[in-house]
Parts: structure tokens; sequence; C-alpha cells
């Protein structure tokens, strides 16, 4: 059954909450008195569309419904969540909170996008101080999985877990902060380091861009896989994290910083820092360099997906299943995913290398699908393959949705021939064909396969030899 969120504000973090709950298949009720906000949570949307699907490796769920609504009851009446990115001041958001609890549903959960606030101050004159918690996401929303999700005594442990649960449902990571605090766990960090740097331009020492590169081109890269603690105990060597703490724990105690200490912010400063922002990155319309963000957050979350490492664990924890065997008498659908940013080249349709790819994923789950898993392959035996052709039909390009059905051609003894073909929709993009020889792993030679894994393919490829030759099948390269 499709759920419904409700989202109380459209500007920049409402927009990505409402990307985030919209493209994971919920239906969406957006309540902002702005006249323009639908406009921008359209925009926001538009890059969401373009970035978030990327991120799997199976089709997403189908969007849900989004509305825009001019009453505030009626928006969030019928909401499972209800995200409230209001104003930072305490009294609109009360002002919100008693509304919205004057029509919403007992079970529904209120969020807040408070940065600041403890969720025991957002709950103040509540009618239901327990249906309210603190959920702070970071920007882009639709993109980075951390939510501070921060209850108070009021808020008894199911419910933090209903709420835990649904933002993990959605690709996030709820971290739940134990006690609170004013500005939650993950600002503090940023406030000091904001401190510092502000310290550093007022000084002199370092201009917005060259402060910014201290962080990118090195820690920053660390900790987007590693976070603090971690880094620190690599850091120590062998020995670990103790040794870290007694070779540099005494540096805390010399003069470097002046972090306990925040420069006024006068016109001088202000303007310094404004003129070297633009110089650094005026030549970009925001919206460019929410795509350029886009665009390197994608990339290196693939890359952190592909280790199974920090934030790339959590989306592979979150991926839809993959096909399934299903109907044999009939293609099967071995692959079903969005064409993400990183696989497009200066051309900017897909390359050939990540035709390849697709083709050669279709393979790996077919043979999946026939009992050649990672269990079979660690004892032993596995198919290699010696041949392929691909035909590039039609461009294809980022965000596209592709389907690739496999169709046998031939599946006795040692070898597997396979036909793939690429559609998006009813488009045919590309043809892949695969000649596969089964092996041993220890003789490197070809073996046949068990018993097990040739009756299976065997008889996938009886059903299909009643299917029509596919088209290009056994084609050289110059024939189409």
């Amino acid at each position: 059954m499709t759920k419904t969120a409700a989202i109380l504000g459209g500007g920049v973090i409402g927009g990505g909450w409402a990307a985030r709950f919209l493209l994971m298949g919920w239906d969406v009720r957006v309540f902002d008195p702005d006249p323009e906000a639908e406009r921008k949570i359209n925009e926001v949307l538009t890059n969401a569309r373009r970035s978030l699907p990327g991120l799997s490796d199976s089709a997403m769920p189908e969007e849900g419904a989004l509305s825009f609504h001019d009453d505030l009851a009626e928006a969030v009446a019928p909401a499972d969540w209800i995200q409230e990115s209001v104003p930072e001041r305490l009294e609109i958001k009360h002002k919100v909170f008693a509304d919205v609890q004057a029509a919403c549903r007992m079970d529904a959960i209120i969020g807040s996008s408070t940065s600041g606030f403890k969720p025991s101050e957002l709950q103040e004159g509540a009618q239901r101080p327990e249906q309210i918690v603190v959920t702070h996401p970071f920007n882009p929303v639709y993109l980075l999985p951390l939510i501070e999700l921060v209850p108070s005594p009021a808020n008894d442990a199911s419910f933090v877990q209903r709420a835990k649960d649904v933002l993990t449902s959605i690709g996030c990571f709820p971290l739940h902060v134990r006690k609170e605090i004013d500005a939650h766990i993950a600002d503090r960090f940023l406030e000091a380091v904001w401190r510092e740097a502000l310290w550093l331009i007022k000084d002199g020492i370092a201009t917005t861009e060259e402060i910014d590169e201290a962080i990118r081109m090195g820690f920053g890269l660390r900790w987007a896989q590693m976070g603090l603690f971690e880094t620190y105990r690599i850091a120590g060597g062998e020995a670990g994290m103790k040794h870290f703490i007694e070779q540099f724990g005494p540096c805390l105690s010399w003069p470097w910083t002046k972090l306990m200490d925040v420069p006024e912010l006068t016109d001088e400063l202000v303007d310094t820092i404004a003129s070297q922002s633009d110089a650094q990155s005026g030549m970009h319309s925001i919206r460019e360099l929410e795509r350029i963000r886009d665009t390197n957050l994608v990339a290196m979350l693939r890359a952190l997906k592909a280790q199974d490492y920090g934030a790339g664990a959590v989306l592979n924890r979150s991926e839809p299943a993959k096909p399934a065997l299903g109907d044999t008498s009939a293609p099967i659908v071995t692959v079903h995913r969005a064409v993400p940013l990183d696989w497009t080249d200066y051309n900017g349709h897909m390359n050939e290398a990540r035709y390849l790819q697709a083709f050669g994923d279709a393979t790996d789950r077919f043979m999946e699908m026939i009992g050649c898993d990672a269990d079979y392959i660690a004892s032993g035996g596995s198919y290699f393959t010696v041949e392929t052709h691909i035909r590039h039909l039609d461009e294809t390009h980022a965000g596209t949705r592709i389907r690739v059905e496999t169709q046998v051609l031939q599946g006795q003894g040692k070898k597997m021939h396979l036909f793939h073909r690429m559609f998006d929709g009813d488009r045919l993009l590309s043809t892949g064909e695969h000649m596969l020889i089964h092996v041993s792993l220890e003789t490197r030679r070809a073996a046949e396969p068990s018993a097990d894994i040739a009756k299976t393919l065997s008889a996938i490829a009886a059903a299909h030899a009643s299917l029509p030759r596919p088209e290009g099948a056994g084609a050289a390269v110059g024939v189409r």
C-alpha cells in the first residue's frame, strides 16, 4: 500500500525531503504559502531524478504522486509521516505543530528538520508531545543518507523504532542521538570547523578556496568513508588508537587554535568572505553548482558502494531485490536499473565500456539464476566468457531506465551461448552476444558443470529453442 508524506515548507531542505520520499515511491503532499514553492520544488526534483536513481543497481519504486495544497490541514490529514521544515524560530514551529496536531492522524510521525532546537523545546505546549521528534537531514536530502534522529523522554521506544524503520526504508541512515543537546552532533563539528575557518580568513592565513581545498583534497575524502576516530585509529599504525592518542594527544593543549573564541562578523570580514567566495565559485550558477556536487557525490557514493563501506554499505543494504528467474518460456529479465551519471561520456551518452558492463552484469545474474553463484564459484567451477559481440543501435543517456532480457541460444555441455537485448521501454538500444565455457578454476581449463547447473541450463535452453532466433545473433562486426 502506498505511504503518504506531508512536507511543510518547500525550501531547499523541504524540497529535498519531498524528492527523497517521492522517488522512493511515497505520495507527497506539500504545504508552503510561498507562491514560488511549486517551481522551487520541481527544480529540486529535476536534480533528484537525474542523480538519485543512479545510486541503485536495480529499478527504484515507481515514483509517487506529488500534490500541492493551500490548506495545511488538508495536506497533513492522510499522512503517515509529516516533515516540518519551516524557519528556525521556535514560536513559528510551535504554531505549526499545533495546527498539524489538530488535523493529523494520531499515529502519524511528525519529524522536524531543525538543526538547533532540542525535541523537548519543540514539544513544549504540544497536544501530543510524544508524536514530535527531531529528524535533522543534510543537504542534499535526496542523496545524503544521514538523518539525526533525536527523541526526548516523551517519545517511547516503539515510536523511535518506527521512525527508524521509515527512514531506513527510504534509504536513509537514522543516527539515534541518545541525549538531547543543542545542534545535535554533526552541526557541532561543522560549527567548530567554521569558527576556525573564520579566524584563518580574518588573520589573512587562508582564503575561502584554500580552506576548501584543504578539506576536499585531503581529510574530507577520508572522513567520507571512515569518519574521525577510524581515520585516527589508522594514523596510530599497528599500535592503534591508544598509540595515536599518546603521540598526538598533548597537541590539544598547544596554542594552535582560537576554537573557543569567535571573531566578530564585521562588515569587513563578511565582505572579505563574500568576495573570496565569488572569486572561487561565482562563474557557476547555483543550479550548476548543485549538478557538479550531485555528479561528484554519485561517483563517490558508488565507489563506496562497490567497497561496501561507509555510506556505500547503507546503499547496499537498501538495494532492491535483483530480478528473479520467473517464467523461462520467454527471454529472462536479468538487469533492470537506471543508467548512472558516471556511465556517460563526452558525447553525453553511455560509453562502450558500460554497455559491456551492463551485459556482463546480465550474464553474471543469469549465472546466479542457474546456480553458478558465489558459493559454487568458491567450490572451484565457473563460466569464462570467450567471445563477445555488441551492437549499438540507439543512444542511451544518464537516467534511462534500462532492462536487459536474456535468451539462451545454446546450453549443453561446457558451452553457454547467451543473447542479451537492452531496452528502454519498448525501444531496443543494444544487443550483446556472449559465448561462455565452463571451466575448472583449479586447472583453468574447460570442464563439465555440475549436474544441477547442467540440468537447469539445459531446461532453459530447451524452452528458449521455440523462440524466434534474435535478429543480429551470430552477426559479425559491420553486420547490423
